[in-house]
């Protein structure tokens, strides 16, 4: 007999922050806002959304979790930008064209992981904003990218153990 599962509390290792500019799929999102609470990131979504957070699909993908999620909805990146004043080094641009790995993230006790949406990925004037932090998923040729919220859970939980 298998011994009873037991659920482990998030680590507290540091503060997490999942940004999504412009998301335009409900199940990918309310994915994301699940992993977020089990990860104890907190979620941020960029408007404009392609759903409405009413929607039940939404609900659906985040299960009975979607009301304790931590989320934030900002009316631009820059609002998001001028609340929580990001310093450069605290932002990680996943894009599939990013620079480096995303094995090669800073170690940082706060840290932004900002993902575009899902038909067009990140804006150019982020992308311009923060030149120098673009880190890229390594994909087989055989497909144009990863689910987003499957790249959002690897990069999130990779930030967790690189603090840990």
């Amino acid at each position: 007999m298998s011994p009873p599962h037991e659920q482990v509390e998030a680590p507290a290792i540091g503060e997490r922050h999942v940004v999504l500019v412009h998301p335009e799929v409900h199940w990918n999102t309310g994915n994301i806002g699940r992993t977020c609470l089990g990860a104890g990131a907190r979620l941020h979504l960029i408007e404009p959304l392609g759903f409405s957070l009413d929607d039940k699909h939404l609900r659906r993908a985040g299960l009975d979790y979607w009301p304790r999620v931590d989320l934030t909805v900002w009316k631009s990146f820059e609002a998001f930008e001028a609340a929580l004043h990001p310093d450069a080094e605290e932002v990680v641009l996943l894009t599939r064209r990013g620079a480096r790995l995303f094995w090669q993230m800073p170690r940082m006790k706060r840290l932004f992981l900002v993902f575009g949406s899902e038909s067009r990925g990140l804006p150019a004037a982020v992308l311009e904003r923060y030149p120098s932090r673009t880190f890229r998923i390594p994909i087989s040729e055989q497909i144009r990218s990863l689910n987003l919220s499957t790249a959002a859970g690897i990069a999130l939980y990779e930030s967790l153990r690189k603090a840990g």
